[in-house]
């Protein structure tokens, strides 16, 4: 596999993102952006850009923090991640500027792009639909937060909409879940939620290892969405 650091920019901030792909991929090829969990763009998210860079995408571990911050303390992460959480009009301006860099890869097909995301990642992934940013066609959610972002009247929008997500999730619970279903309805969106039953929050991190917490990998869950996430890549893409 080809792997390149790919530095973009949010006005004065330098992101530093990661290019994956295929050495003999043929161009212009669609673009998958991974958008990373709380610690920020780490080898885990970057393993993800492999991962999906083999299915012939080229692929885009992104930098949404900037200036590739990292940490694995967890007063640290959300020190990170709470500014965004917080002011969804920021993570919404980040988001925009990272699908424009997105765009400008070299070989890239900027008219069909996928967001995805892990946890805070997955709400970036969903926030990405609902500001219905062109070239976009699709999002996927791993675990993600899925509160909406009340930053004004909500667009139709036009992406499909994938979440995977576990249904003891702590993070998102039920009712926030039946919100979401009702969000995406009334935004006339194409969407699915697969819900995991007994299935906690970060399924998909073998560093989660605390369920007492409401966090846990799960090896056979995690082959499952990522095995959905395929199927949704080859529906996204058709051309």
């Amino acid at each position: 596999m080809q792997q390149e650091i790919y530095k973009y920019s949010h006005g004065d901030l330098p992101c530093e993102g990661l290019i994956v792909r295929k050495p003999n991929l043929i161009l212009p090829a669609p673009v998958v952006v991974i958008c990373h969990h709380w610690n920020g763009r780490d080898a885990l998210m970057d393993s993800h850009a492999e991962r999906i860079a083999q299915l012939g995408y080229i692929s885009l571990a992104a930098d949404i923090y900037g200036q590739h911050q990292t940490s694995t303390d967890r007063e640290r992460c959300a020190a990170l991640m709470n500014p965004f959480v917080e002011d969804r009009v920021l993570l919404r301006e980040r988001l925009r500027a990272t699908i424009a860099a997105a765009q400008r890869i070299p070989g890239a097909d900027g008219k069909r792009i996928v967001v995805i995301g892990f946890c805070f990642g997955g709400l970036c992934a969903l926030d990405t639909a609902r500001a219905c940013l062109p070239g976009v066609v699709g999002v996927a959610s791993f675990h993600g937060l899925l509160n909406p972002p009340n930053i004004g009247n909500q667009i139709s929008i036009t992406a499909k909409v994938l979440v995977l997500h576990g249904y003891e999730d702590p993070m998102a619970n039920p009712d926030s879940l039946t919100a979401f279903k009702n969000e995406m309805t009334a935004a006339n969106a194409q969407w699915e939620v697969d819900a995991y039953g007994n299935t906690v929050h970060a399924f998909t991190n073998p560093n989660a290892q605390d369920r007492a917490a409401g966090m846990a990998f799960d090896a056979t869950i995690s082959n499952r969405a990522f095995s959905r996430l395929e199927s949704f890549l080859s529906e996204c893409f058709a051309k």
